[in-house]
């Protein structure tokens, strides 16, 4: 064989061996996340909701919204403490409320004069009005997902607060009836788990009760501190 036959057939074996690592690295395939914006991880559009879920995981205060198996929506929780726990188990989503406040945590009004106090202390001459619990997205009765602020330490009285400024998007995205499974741990949590944006503004002051009884914190929940 002369020369410039073997050279040739040196760049042909060459060029076979490159394509096939190439196609070698495609079909290993990784899920990668979309560059996060503010609060969440996300791994693309939900294209059919009736194949959503839920998983929470208490350990690692974190949520994660699958279609199927496929990751698609992943953000931090603040969980429930020890003597108000967030309940675990398969739920299902139920009484989505885009502008809800709650029934039992609020605000005595008369006046100028507001007072934090639980509804079941309602003092003669005052109003009560609820604590804002914008986008609430209920899995058991008296317990849901709603904006808040996302403590890394056990807060909440047995609900799972979401960043308000992702506690929108994961409400419009999650259908009623989804199955929504609570544990202490989820197999997530060692995969796309590992890297949940932890929110740091939890301590930051909230914005003055005055402001906490209007329809801010409802109409403008990213942008009011509760």
């Amino acid at each position: 064989m002369n020369s410039s036959l073997q050279l040739l057939r040196r760049h042909v074996v060459g060029a076979f061996f490159l394509l096939t690592a190439a196609a070698g690295m495609v079909s290993c395939k990784t899920i990668e996340p979309e560059a996060p914006a503010s609060m969440a991880l996300r791994y693309g559009a939900i294209t059919n909701p009736a194949n959503v879920k839920v998983k929470v995981s208490l350990n690692n205060r974190a949520v994660y919204v699958l279609e199927g198996d496929e990751p698609r929506f992943v953000t931090a929780v603040a969980i429930g403490t020890p003597s108000d726990p967030t309940p675990t188990g398969s739920f299902k989503a139920f009484n989505k409320l885009p502008r809800k406040r709650s029934g039992t945590y609020g605000f005595f009004v008369k006046g100028d004069e507001i007072i934090p106090g639980k509804s079941s202390g309602l003092p003669s001459g005052y109003k009560y009005v609820g604590y804002p619990m914008p986008w609430w997205v209920e899995f058991k009765t008296g317990y849901g997902f709603h904006a808040g602020a996302v403590w890394p330490t056990p807060r909440t009285h047995g609900c799972l607060r979401l960043h308000r400024t992702v506690a929108k998007e994961f409400f419009e995205m999650i259908p009623a009836g989804a199955t929504i499974q609570i544990d202490h741990s989820q197999p997530e949590d060692a995969t796309i788990g590992k890297n949940v944006p932890r929110p740091t503004d939890y301590a930051d002051p909230d914005h003055p009760r005055s402001v906490l009884i209007t329809d801010a914190p409802l109409d403008r929940t990213s942008e009011i501190l509760f």
